[in-house]
């Protein structure tokens, strides 16, 4: 009788050694969980919106077949239900544990920047108006507008160097560099950025949600810093917004599992830029076997949230098709991974830009509902966009 063949070990890696192993092109995907990175195509996963689950499931069973080691399913989904999508299985695919805080990555060259706001600000406050206007007079309760900066430099924006600034500046941010490029572009596009919004985890039987809705910028003060913690806790407008958003998840997580937990408070969670209401949601599966309740399919079931999106779902998103002058594509949409098993993380794209050539697209939205300010609103988009413009080295840039 033949001995078994020893089992081979997996190759251990750190999690520096894939940051500096990014190259655009690779899918890079970061978080509290772990790291990951991905390079070549093995197969694209082909699906209309809602099915893209099962299908998954499927490229995965033939991937393993085939003899690809521990498949995952890797790429972006974008905002709109027609919106395209960079689902692939990876050809190889290395893991590591989480980033960790490391020395200071080297900043962009001084040169000069061309910055053009998309809509211009006071277009976009008549946009918010505008919603105002339907909140009070028909059924929208809640809608997030969204604007962009194009920003372009004198040179080709190096990615991977923005990558590790974003990692860098919040080794707990779920970071992600995914290859978006599509027919016809005139160069590659990356979507990369650093949500601070877990959409959905799963680990076996156990789901986790992570909303934020309800912001206010932060500081340097540590003092101001508590006055607006303090205000956003008792923020009346911030906390229903909020509350639009928590429920809307715990019911869609709650048809797929038998246990849920929902803290009856938000607390606050901070990130370098921003401080948001955040409600932590956890439950059991009830059926973890079903391809529907693999991580990206409870995503597709919660895509988009209240945070992105409004109330209700499908009229704030005609709403924004109406009001919006640029496309979101893959703004506001997932981003994310999920393996043979069904687990896997999957965050809201927000806190991000498309990069092509010189020209970074960054992309930033504000929840607007009854007692919203269209200045205010204006104020908290540009502070959004203070992630990337940090990692730019572009601070104070609206």
């Amino acid at each position: 009788m033949s001995s078994p063949a020893p089992a081979r070990p997996r190759p251990v890696h750190q999690a520096a050694d894939l940051l500096a192993a990014y190259l655009p092109g690779s899918f890079y995907y970061s978080s509290a969980r772990g790291s990951l990175l991905a390079d070549g195509v093995y197969s694209p996963v082909h699906a209309v919106p809602g099915k893209r689950a099962r299908a998954a499931a499927e490229v995965l069973d033939a991937a393993l077949v085939a003899g690809v080691t521990e498949p995952v399913v890797a790429g972006a989904i974008g905002f709109r239900p027609d919106a395209p999508s960079s689902l692939v299985v990876p050809a190889v695919v290395r893991r590591a544990g989480p980033p960790k805080a490391s020395g200071p990555v080297a900043p962009f060259g001084g040169g000069t920047w061309s910055v053009s706001p998309r809509p211009a600000p006071e277009v976009y406050t008549t946009a918010v108006a505008k919603a105002l206007d339907e909140i009070r007079d028909g059924d929208l309760r809640k809608i997030v507008l969204a604007r962009c900066l194009d920003v372009t430099g004198g040179d080709p924006i190096a990615v991977p160097r923005l990558l590790a600034r974003l990692v860098h500046a919040d080794p707990a941010a779920h970071a992600f560099a995914v290859d978006v490029s599509a027919p016809g572009d005139s160069a590659p596009r990356t979507l990369i950025g650093a949500s601070p919004e877990l959409l959905v985890s799963r680990r076996g039987r156990v789901v986790t949600a992570n909303p934020l809705a309800g912001s206010r910028p932060r500081v340097v003060d540590d003092a101001e810093n508590a006055r607006r913690v303090a205000d956003l806790l008792a923020s009346e407008k911030d906390r229903a917004e909020h509350a639009h958003v928590a429920a809307q998840v715990a019911e869609v997580l709650g048809r797929f599992c038998v246990d849920l937990d929902v803290p009856a408070e938000p607390e606050v969670i901070g990130t370098p830029t921003m401080w948001h209401l955040s409600t932590r949601i956890s439950g059991r599966l009830a059926d973890p076997g079903d391809a529907g309740s693999s991580a990206l399919g409870l995503a597709e079931a919660l895509h988009p949230t209240p945070a992105v999106c409004g109330v209700p779902t499908a009229l704030a998103r005609d709403t924004i098709a109406a009001l919006e002058p640029e496309d979101r594509g893959y703004y506001a949409g997932l981003v994310g991974w999920t393996d043979l098993d069904g687990d896997g993380e999957w965050v809201v794209t927000i806190r991000c830009a498309e990069v092509r050539d010189r020209t970074v697209r960054l992309f930033a939205g504000a929840g607007v509902v009854a007692g919203s300010d269209p200045a205010a609103e204006l104020a908290e988009t540009g502070a959004k966009f203070g992630t990337m413009l940090r990692a730019l080295g572009l601070e104070g840039v609206e």
